[in-house]
């Protein structure tokens, strides 16, 4: 899965796995064999976090898969937490291209249809630098609850010192979002992941 999840955008994804240090060489956007390797021990690394922590549904796997090592480790971590407490929550959204940011950013704007989701273009937002993941709780019936309490029950069983909660910003309150705490402006962490450099060494 891991291997194809940005082919799309290699640039995007050499820029994740050079952060990661499994991708070494010069960063073309380019697939070719190191990129490939550099892939496929991404997606072995994420496979042993699966075994060691646990595994989710298929749509939740789907997402982790596409964050740093160190956030998957973080969101494996909450996930559990707030499956034990009951909550039957699902991780619907993880990292992003900046291009994907964008036409989440057009959406209900310049005469998009839908509703405003985000008020952050193309790499001004932390789901575009492997960190940042959202949950979505369900009802027993597989109904999708957008709002409420579920949410500040989720964060009450899943949260810890590793982590930020999008429900405690004073500004855009975003209860379902979840990132790593890493004290670095948002500037530092974009110029950071577009050099391939570790952006979680604080994790």
């Amino acid at each position: 899965m891991s291997a194809r999840l940005f082919a799309d955008d290699v640039l995007f994804f050499q820029r994740l796995l050079k952060s990661e240090g499994l991708y070494t060489k010069e960063l073309d956007g380019i697939w070719g064999p190191y990129t490939e390797k550099a892939a496929n021990d991404f997606e072995a690394l994420s496979d042993l976090l699966r075994a060691e922590i646990m595994a989710f549904d298929f749509r939740t796997e789907k997402n982790i898969r596409t964050l740093a090592l160190s956030a998957q480790k973080q969101a494996r971590i909450f996930m559990k937490k707030v499956l034990a407490a009951g909550i039957k929550a699902k991780i619907i959204s993880g990292s992003r291209t900046y291009a994907e940011q964008n036409r989440l950013f057009r959406q209900g704007r310049y005469g998009n249809p839908g509703p405003v989701i985000t008020h952050a273009r193309g790499g001004r937002s932390n789901h575009n630098f492997g960190i940042a993941w959202d949950i979505g709780i369900f009802t027993e019936t597989g109904g999708y609850i957008t709002e409420g309490a579920a949410y500040d029950k989720a964060a009450e069983a899943g949260m810890s010192e590793a982590l930020e909660w999008g429900g405690d910003w004073s500004g855009f309150v975003d209860k379902p979002h979840y990132q790593l705490q890493l004290g670095i402006t948002l500037a530092m962490l974009r110029a950071k992941f577009e050099n391939g450099d570790s952006v979680t060494m604080l994790a």
